[in-house]
């Protein structure tokens, strides 16, 4: 595990462009965290790293918006309404296994659909400081335990 604190929304969007400049096609990153926490905040800086220039929100509405206009595809999820069941009727495992970066905001819910290796990353709010957050990367596999090493020399 690799734990990580910023102090801004900015700074959130710098470690996800920091992690976007070193993701490959076919990298899963679950992103767990209250609302408010940051997720979307994260995802576009990885967006930005990648050379997505559309503007990036949450998906919380069509559960997957995919943006096809950077080095690689990033396929970004919220599946917080899949909360009782549905996961697999969305074929996740064609992201998973595509050429792209699915980002997954709300992983819980579809736990089922896992693929075996994954990076995990829990973004929690500071008590003390409404604007700070305390991200925690979990690696699941070689290939993401070297991504998080890589992340953590460059930041």
């Amino acid at each position: 595990m690799f734990e990580y604190t910023v102090a801004s929304d900015a700074a959130t969007q710098k470690v996800g462009a920091a992690l976007g400049q070193l993701v490959q096609p076919g990298s899963v990153i679950f992103l767990q965290g209250d609302l408010g926490a940051g997720k979307t905040t994260f995802t576009k800086g990885l967006a930005a790293a990648l050379g997505i220039q559309q503007y990036v929100k949450s998906p919380t509405f069509t559960l997957i918006r995919e943006y096809t206009s950077g080095r690689l595809p990033l396929y970004h999820m919220d599946v917080y309404r899949l909360e009782n069941g549905g996961g697999d009727e969305l074929g996740l495992e064609e992201y998973f296994n595509g050429a792209g970066v699915s980002v997954v905001e709300w992983p819980q819910f579809i736990e089922d659909e896992w693929p075996d290796d994954y990076l995990q990353i829990e973004i929690k709010k500071v008590a003390t400081n409404d604007q700070q957050r305390q991200l925690l990367f979990h690696p699941q596999g070689q290939r993401y335990e070297q991504l998080v090493a890589q992340l953590a020399q460059a930041l």
